[in-house]
């Protein structure tokens, strides 16, 4: 099933990534967020991004146009009326996400298929605020969006198999591979990576190591490409803490409860690659400053 415009609502990183990859495929976007500014910030952020893999020869500027001439950037849900499916992507908040959706649901179409892109969230509990619990799903995208080929479908209780299939389809087209998870609290891989990450700063809290040494431990140790701290900074470490907060309060299990070195890092706003500053030190434009 082709849609000629979807809606993405959350003009954040993961909204300008997702946005992204959808008008690479030729498909026009309407990014939304709560005020025109915001919405105009993610596009720009969009090129920004964009112009960084330009730097690199990963991409021409006329890849950038094209992109770019397919996304607007909107501060009215009503956008939604117009479009066959929405996409959200706000902040990882249940009861925000409710209330989001309860919203979507009055103003779309009646066939209009409602998309969530949350990490750790019961899509079973989001899509009950709908009246169309069938035509509500997640797509767990991984960031970068347009880097990482890789994105959960996640089928709450009342999800269609129509829905999964069209939802399916158009993950091959946007180029990712999908993974079909039931769903449960951190689907597949939240749940898997988050016990990595909590327990890298434990390592690091109890001094057994230093930040870049452990980072060297995993990555060369298991042949990953990044290691599990400046993995974290990359995430935000206030939207890992996030993710473990929600798992902690959905499964009741230790490993799960943030380290108290992340808790403090958090309130200190040291939030990873985003502000400058996290288990490493960051530039501007996110390249890690050696010391």
């Amino acid at each position: 099933m082709a849609f000629q415009k979807i809606v993405i609502v959350g003009a954040g990183v993961m909204g300008q990534g997702i946005s992204r990859v959808i008008s690479a495929t030729g498909t026009e976007v309407a990014l939304i967020d709560k005020d025109q500014q915001l919405a105009e910030k993610g596009l720009e952020g969009i090129g920004e991004s964009m112009d960084k893999e330009i730097e690199k020869w990963g991409l021409t500027q006329s890849e950038k146009k094209a992109i770019l001439s397919r996304i607007s950037a909107k501060s009215d849900l009503k956008e939604s009326a117009k479009v066959g499916m929405v996409i959200e992507a706000i902040h990882e908040d249940l009861r925000a996400k409710c209330d989001l959706f309860k919203q979507l649901d009055e103003i779309c179409r009646p066939n209009a298929i409602l998309v969530t892109n949350t990490s750790t969230l019961s899509i079973t509990e989001i899509a009950a605020a709908t009246n169309r619990p069938d035509k509500v799903i997640g797509m767990h995208f991984l960031n970068p969006v347009a880097k990482i080929p890789l994105v959960e479908v996640v089928r709450g209780l009342k999800t269609s198999d129509e829905t999964y299939k069209i939802i399916e389809e158009f993950a091959s087209d946007l180029g990712k591979t999908a993974i079909s998870v039931s769903e449960y609290p951190g689907y597949v891989t939240t749940r898997i990576i988050v016990p990595m990450l909590n327990e890298a700063m434990h390592v690091l809290m109890e001094r057994i190591a230093s930040a870049d040494d452990i980072d060297k431990a995993i990555k060369l140790g298991f042949g990953l490409n990044i290691g599990p701290l400046a993995l974290a900074d990359q995430m935000g470490l206030d939207e890992v803490m996030s993710w473990m907060e929600n798992l902690l309060n959905e499964l009741s299990e230790h490993k799960y409860n943030p380290c108290p070195l992340l808790r403090k890092m958090v309130r200190a706003g040291h939030l990873g690659v985003k502000t400058g500053q996290g288990f490493f030190a960051y530039d501007e434009d996110g390249n890690r400053i050696r010391n």
